[in-house]
């Protein structure tokens, strides 16, 4: 790879950064990239970061094409850095609600924005986040104690990449590789034959326990981990193998005589009380500690810090985003200018919070923030769900990007970017994710009354705001005391659990089940757990087997399953749509 193949990363001499090329690539990438996640939210309830998705093939197509033209300029370490920014703002963009609290208020108002409108919500509340991340960028990246995980792997794998440019060539071999055979299976199961999907039993297939022909779901089984991948399983077998029959039998969950097949909808009506607040009880908790007993830490010195001099700019971005954000609350959804405006000095708190977590961490905390958000619009304004839902959106939208924009401000720092330029990707990336979800989310789910909280599209993550705004909106005496104790045994654990997870130390709390994975098998079909747990198990066993191929490819791997079967699956929704026009 000529010279990248020997100098290091701090050697180069940076010529271009914010080039078009740069930014055409990220938004190309954004746009192919964007559908995976919008496709896995409304799956499992979890996105991929495709930083590290980006940086391969866009390393890999232009200096393809520079080998080819010895005249075309080499891609420098810079452009791939906005390359990157560009498509993982873009793909980022389903924090900004599009497969939560949109699809819940649609759920529980029976109201549906048309494209436009949809597009600009979820754009105002990412554009909001980006210049939170702005002002916080000085602080937090000079805490000595905040190491951003995320973005270190990214800084990682782009200087890696410049170091051994033949090492990315072969992995985007890889990563096409395992996309072309995720599409194929999901073409074949679409198009050509109906892989079967019976259960071991009637009753078995009854309670979901049903064969799900998944690459994509092999492929996040693969990054989640054994721990969390064995928690699902575990999770599986109590809430489907075990509480589902009993409910049954005592007659709390109805099944009609005669019915066949996997009875999900019916029995996630009641699961998914004990599963949200097990979830919610855990994450708060441990977010709760954590702020609580974070250590003070020392400054990075002055000649390594990230400095912001004052700029008119941030400031008309920062005034312009609120004024969106109010605005489109007041005319999409009816809420009182005031109340809309409370939502922002919560968003700046709860931004703060998430970005100091993620720093810690690498574990965005999104859930968490919406749910403390919607708890504190519960509290100010019983019973009134557009506020609940879409004034929360506001607080974990922005968080959401504004962690994702750290990740990439780390990164900068370390290699010199200019700051301004990444706001700038960032702003391209989350307009081109905001159109690109919203279409998709469009073709994906026409009728979320009908095709939402059902075995093909179980939206964990809708279903928990959905569960969580109607008990604030109601309150738990329109529940039935079965599922209130549900709620208090299920909240009871979640808070042990996150309080162990916490407090032990690292070699004792990684025998703790994930409480996050527990509680979500009690929301997706036990077949959609099993998958994943099947593919953590098996990345686990080969890592056991040859460690050196495993830390290669494991990644590269999985995440190609994933942009496979998510984009043919897009594809094949889009190909439907148009055919019925």
């Amino acid at each position: 790879m000529g010279q990248y193949a020997t100098t290091p990363p701090s050697a180069l001499r940076i010529e271009r950064e914010l080039s078009p090329r740069a930014v055409l690539t990220g938004a190309v990438l954004g746009i192919l990239l964007t559908p995976s996640n919008v496709y896995a939210g409304l799956k499992i309830g979890w996105s991929f970061n495709m930083s590290i998705i980006a940086l391969l093939v866009g390393f890999g197509i232009w200096q393809s094409l520079a080998r080819r033209n010895h005249r075309q300029p080499p891609w420098t370490l810079h452009e791939s850095n906005i390359n990157q920014t560009v498509a993982s703002a873009a793909a980022s963009i389903i924090s900004g609600g599009l497969v939560a609290p949109i699809p819940a208020y649609t759920l529980l108002t029976g109201q549906q924005l048309d494209p436009v409108p949809m597009m600009a919500w979820v754009f105002s509340v990412s554009f909001l986040g980006i210049w939170i991340a702005w002002y916080l960028r000085p602080t937090l990246l000079n805490d000595n104690g905040l190491k951003f995980p995320e973005g270190m792997a990214t800084l990682e794998t782009l200087q890696h990449i410049y170091r051994h440019g033949q090492e990315a060539v072969t992995r985007i071999k890889v990563l096409f590789s395992a996309a072309l055979l995720s599409g194929l299976v999901k073409w074949i199961d679409g198009f050509v034959w109906a892989i079967p999907r019976w259960g071991p039993t009637a009753q078995l297939e009854r309670l979901t326990f049903t064969l799900d022909p998944s690459l994509l779901l092999i492929g996040f089984g693969g990054i989640i981990g054994i721990r969390v991948g064995v928690s699902l399983l575990i999770g599986a077998l109590l809430a489907w193998g075990g509480l589902s029959p009993w409910l049954i039998d005592h007659g709390w969950v109805m099944l009609a005589p005669d019915a066949t097949g996997p009875q999900f909808a019916k029995l996630v009506e009641w699961l998914l009380w004990p599963g949200v607040s097990l979830m919610v009880c855990s994450t708060l908790t441990a977010l709760g500690i954590r702020l609580f007993i974070a250590p003070k830490t020392d400054q990075i010195p002055k000649e390594k810090s990230a400095r912001a001099p004052f700029s008119p700019g941030p400031a008309v971005g920062l005034v312009l985003s609120i004024a969106l954000v109010v605005g489109l609350q007041v005319a999409l959804f009816g809420i009182d200018v005031w109340m809309a405006l409370l939502s922002i000095p919560l968003a700046i708190c709860l931004a703060v919070v998430a970005a100091r977590v993620v720093g810690a961490t690498g574990i965005a905390p999104i859930g968490a923030i919406g749910k403390l958000s919607q708890l504190t619009f519960g509290l100010v304004a019983p019973g009134q769900v557009p506020i609940n839902l879409m004034s929360a959106n506001t607080a974990g939208g922005a968080a959401g990007q504004s962690t994702d924009l750290m990740n990439d401000f780390k990164v900068g720092l370390a290699i010199g970017a200019t700051p301004k330029k990444q706001v700038v990707a960032q702003c391209i990336g989350i307009f081109i994710g905001s159109v690109v979800g919203v279409l998709v989310y469009l073709a994906l789910i026409p009728d979320p009354q009908h095709m939402l909280l059902t075995e093909q599209w179980p939206a964990p993550a809708v279903a928990t705001w959905k569960a969580v705004a109607e008990t604030l909106t109601h309150g738990l005496g329109s529940l039935t005391p079965q599922i209130r104790w549900a709620i208090f045994v299920g909240g009871f654990v979640g808070v042990l659990l996150g309080a162990f997870d916490t407090l032990l130390p690292q070699r004792l709390a990684r025998w703790l089940p994930s409480s996050a994975a527990l509680g979500l098998a009690f929301v997706l079909p036990a077949s959609t757990s099993l998958m994943m747990g099947l593919g953590a198990v098996l990345t686990w066993a080969v890592s056991r087997r040859w460690p050196s191929l495993t830390e290669r490819f494991a990644i590269t791997v999985a995440a190609g399953l994933i942009a496979g079967e998510s984009m043919t699956g897009v594809g094949a929704s889009f190909w439907e749509m148009f055919k019925n026009l």
